[in-house]
């Protein structure tokens, strides 16, 4: 049994929306000219306002067989691009409210001993927020206390959200860093987008729209929680996200605590003082050269992406070596004692039911893994398939929408009832955002009604008194089964902001287990539970109708929110 044991040891060896858009697209024109002359693909920075062309389509595979083999057959195509764990799927929960969401967190921060890494767009500023970061002093204290201090607290946000107002993110840390410099570390991640006369024209309300830190992960030793929420009390009290904990699932935790370390790798690093400063080495966000900032963190993030995607094809080549070797010994009597130990830390074949591809999108640095495996999902969405998808701010990039209308599959597409949106009853051009989210949903539909879709495609409205709506991804089932056997969950919103703007991550799960393929369809019943399905009707009553200034300046804006 030597040659699976070196293959492990070679493995571990190894503004204004308006405003900003003038500027936005000068700066555009001027990187897609030095883009050209260097020879880059068109992927690696799209325009504007004119997206992409649709990927051809691959060939077509055939519908996958029932139960594991099957699910593999068809959905491991994701291996190609991104790293793929095995993970059993007894260790996977769904969450189902804020308050849940919320109380397991605070429940993890005080009991974790190794790290405590978390990555989000923002954290707010109010009282229960104060208890969360007072979850991470007391787990601060108690590791000072013992012999080895060997917490570690790690904070990846935006730059521009987290420094808004006098209140804010790093006001909220400060008292961490300087109470723990040596544990702590606070990264404040600033888009290379905003630079120079953009950076000083666009109001600090609207500099967010420029590009943001949009990836939600929550990680707490060797546990995971991936989400779509932020760390704000909306978030823990009448927010619908989505939420996702993966236990114990130390390859999993790892790739995202490398990836989170990455990015706050070429981000701004808090000070005690609250200055910032740039690590040794790294390009500054917007003083910088902009293409030898995101060239350089483009490096350090794919990296890591490629290390474990590397890391994992190994392990399962040895995986699939030491299940050959157990069989012709007849069930494994020849395993040495070490490798027993080893079995006894990682889950065995047998119980390892569930696959895990982590989906990153970073497109201003060049990175856009998200983007082709959904773009591959929807297109392979055939006859034999039904995807529930949701999005809190409804607004389908082209290409996505070219998909969904030109699939077999069926379709029913989850979004919010302008009074559960976010920017419902907000102050300014702000508050016309959710009847432009209307008017892009009855633009959408009259597609749907043009193609004669409707009996495929079917769009639903959440609703909820004084609750907002913010969750996304999609559940996707298989023709004769009631349960899904794949979700996306994470950041993305399937909108020109996910996929051109902002820094996103999500996983894609892939399930034969039956026991967590029962929560994710309890998930996405509970959800569709509180909507309505929309029909021409619904777009011709009193609180849908959209004022033609917000009709005419939709197009404009619409790539901003």
């Amino acid at each position: 049994m030597a040659a699976p044991m070196s293959w492990r040891r070679l493995v571990y060896s190894v503004y204004t929306p308006a405003l900003s858009g003038v500027f936005t697209r000068i700066s555009d024109r001027f990187f897609r000219t030095h883009d050209r002359r260097r020879g880059s693909s068109l992927l690696l920075l799209a325009p504007l306002l004119a997206e992409s062309e649709v990927l051809p389509a691959p060939p077509p595979r055939p519908p996958g067989a029932p139960g594991m083999e099957g699910l593999q057959s068809r959905f491991h195509w994701m291996a190609d691009h991104v790293p793929a764990f095995r993970v059993p799927g007894a260790r996977v929960h769904v969450l189902h409210s804020p308050e849940e969401f919320y109380q397991v967190m605070k429940a993890r921060i005080k009991t974790a001993k190794r790290r405590v890494v978390m990555a989000s767009l923002y954290l707010g500023t109010g009282p229960l927020e104060q208890d969360l970061v007072d979850c991470m002093e007391e787990a601060l204290e108690r590791s000072q206390s013992s012999a080895n201090p060997d917490l570690k607290v790690s904070l990846l946000l935006d730059y521009t959200r987290g420094s808004r107002g006098k209140n804010n993110s790093r006001t909220m840390l400060l008292p961490l860093l300087q109470r723990f410099p040596s544990q702590v570390r606070v990264s404040l991640y600033h888009t290379p987008d905003l630079r120079g006369l953009l950076r000083l024209l666009v109001p600090e309300r609207f500099n967010e729209t420029i590009g943001v830190q949009h990836i939600k992960a929550y990680l707490f030793d060797d546990s995971l929680i991936i989400s779509g929420a932020n760390l704000s009390d909306s978030y823990f009290t009448n927010r619908q996200d989505r939420y996702v904990l993966l236990e114990d699932c130390g390859e999993v935790a790892d790739f995202f605590a490398d990836l989170v370390g990455a990015v706050g790798d070429v981000s701004l690093q808090l000070q005690p003082d609250d200055s910032t400063h740039m690590l040794d080495g790294m390009v500054h966000p917007y003083n910088g050269n902009r293409k030898d900032f995101s060239a350089l963190a483009r490096r350090r993030i794919m990296e890591v992406v490629n290390t474990a995607r590397t890391r994992q094809r190994l392990l399962e080549a040895q995986r699939v070596l030491e299940e050959e070797q157990e069989a012709a010994a007849g069930g494994g009597a020849g395993r040495g004692m070490e490798e027993e130990e080893e079995g006894a830390a990682s889950p065995s074949g047998s119980e390892t039911d569930t696959w895990v591809f982590p989906l990153v999108q970073m497109k201003p640095l060049g990175i856009h893994l998200d983007e082709q495996v959904t773009e591959r999902l929807l297109t392979e969405a055939g006859g034999d398939s039904t995807v529930f998808l949701t999005s809190g701010y409804f607004n389908l990039t082209r290409a996505y929408m070219r998909l969904v209308l030109g699939a077999g599959a069926d379709y029913r597409i989850l979004m919010a009832a302008p009074e559960v949106n976010g920017f419902f009853g907000a102050k300014g051009v702000a508050g016309a955002i959710p009847a432009a989210y209307v008017h892009l949903a009855r633009q959408f539909y009259s597609k749907v009604v043009q193609l004669g879709q409707q009996s495929r495609v079917h769009l639903h409205e959440y609703h909820r008194q004084d609750w907002t709506f913010h969750a996304k991804g999609l559940w996707y089932y298989l023709d004769g089964s009631d349960r899904p056997c794949l979700t996306l969950i994470g950041s993305p919103n399937f909108g020109y902001r996910s996929v051109h703007r902002d820094l996103e991550a999500q996983i894609a799960i892939v399930t034969d287990n039956q026991e967590l393929q029962a929560e994710l369809q309890q998930e996405q019943e509970m959800l569709y539970k509180r909507s309505t399905e929309v029909s021409g009707n619904t777009f011709k009553q009193p609180d849908r109708y959209v004022k033609l200034w917000v009709k005419l300046v939709t197009p404009l804006i619409k790539n901003f929110f």
